[in-house]
């Protein structure tokens, strides 16, 4: 796979760090998520492909494990406040010090510096503060942040991953690492930049939920069926305008002019009792093979039995049976080849990556003794 060889640390943590280590394991790399002992249970629930360590990094053993399993790696992924690491001895100075070619990836919501670089948040404060939030929500309602995936996994797991396959390639030239400082609201503000750059076209002049991409087209918004389902319309271009209205069996000389913003609530209200009308089903029947741009809102149930998202395989079942989105792009040669075996429980490759790693049998067993290291169960002679 294109990541083959790559050896990376993920810290543990929630949600974005973990979403960047399982894209950076799904294309080949060696992922080893670094746990604290005694938790139990992961919480990481995108430990695809990963392996796990348990380390006391509350002992100088603990920490001085990790550190040198960090100086063996070409890539360090931690997800914790400004701080929390230089404690431990193990920033980013003093590890490019002794390997000049790790790759130091910093995984925040408001970045290494600043007056917010220590503060808590969540995925809707990062957003409000990159300015979309301000800009999401239907008219007449309060913002509103769409789950939790705008900062946390597109500004920051996804924005964090190809920031790390950026200074690798670079890396291939210069031979050095660096340090990646990923702000989840610049990794945000940065995925909305089509926004920002588009302010002066017209596309955002209006209110909230009032233009022509935030819902406010009748044209380009969601509709209830009548088996309380949805189909979603993106006709947008008087082309695609037009085969919409042909597949409702609704005349043009019938309605408002399609741009006529004054008449959007009377063409929603017509849409809307059209939509009505049939099924999902139905409407699917009607549309497909069109380029009406109608399409059925699907479900998780239903998202792969769709013939096309059948035909291209787009998502999978791990061993265990539970389906997720296979890993995106396709590469021709090298594509992902994710793994399908259960997730990881916490340590249970804490010995056959130490041992990778270079660790004698006595080494680890003195360590388990310990209690510098954990595996499940009992710690077993070797």
């Amino acid at each position: 796979m294109a990541l083959a060889g790559v050896r990376v640390i993920e810290l543990a943590g929630l949600a974005p760090a973990p979403f960047c280590g399982m894209i950076l394991a799904d294309f080949g790399a060696k992922v080893i998520r670094v746990d604290r002992t005694k938790v139990g249970v992961s919480l990481d629930r995108q430990a695809r492909g990963k392996r796990s360590v348990a380390i006391n990094l509350k002992s100088a053993a603990g920490v001085a494990l990790l550190r040198k399993l960090c100086l063996q790696s070409d890539v360090v992924l931690e997800p914790y406040r400004r701080g929390v690491m230089e404690k431990l001895g193990l920033g980013p100075n003093e590890l490019l010090k002794e390997n000049p070619r790790l790759i130091y990836a910093r995984l925040t919501g408001y970045g290494q510096t600043g007056s917010y670089a220590a503060a808590a948040g969540h995925d809707i404060n990062y957003l409000a503060m990159s300015g979309l939030l301000s800009r999401l929500g239907r008219s007449g309602e309060e913002p509103y942040a769409p789950l939790n995936l705008l900062a946390d996994f597109a500004g920051g797991g996804l924005t964090c991953a190809m920031g790390i396959l950026l200074a690798l390639l670079e890396r291939t030239r210069s031979g050095k690492g660096q340090v990646i400082d990923a702000s989840m609201v610049e990794g945000a503000a940065y995925t909305g930049s089509f926004v920002w750059k588009s302010q002066g076209t017209g596309l955002w002049g209006r209110p909230r939920g009032q233009n022509l991409l935030d819902s406010g087209a009748p044209f380009y918004d969601t509709y209830r069926t009548s088996d309380g389902r949805h189909m979603a319309v993106g006709a947008l271009e008087p082309q695609f305008y037009a085969q919409l209205l042909h597949g409702l069996e609704l005349a043009e000389a019938d309605l408002p002019a399609q741009m006529s913003v004054s008449d959007w609530p009377e063409l929603r209200r017509v849409f809307t009792e059209r939509f009505a009308s049939k099924t999902q089903a139905e409407w699917s029947e009607v549309f497909d093979g069109t380029d009406a741009c109608v399409t059925p809102v699907l479900s998780f149930d239903d998202v792969s039995s769709h013939p096309h998202n059948r035909d291209r395989g787009s998502f999978l079942r791990d061993r265990d049976g539970q389906e997720s989105p296979r890993p995106a792009p396709l590469l021709c040669r090298t594509p992902a080849r994710p793994c399908l075996a259960p997730d990881p429980a916490v340590g249970e490759h804490t010995v056959q990556v130490l041992q990778e790693y270079g660790f004698t049998a006595a080494e680890i067993e003195q360590m388990l003794a310990a209690g510098v290291v954990e595996r499940p169960g009992v710690a077993s002679k070797l």
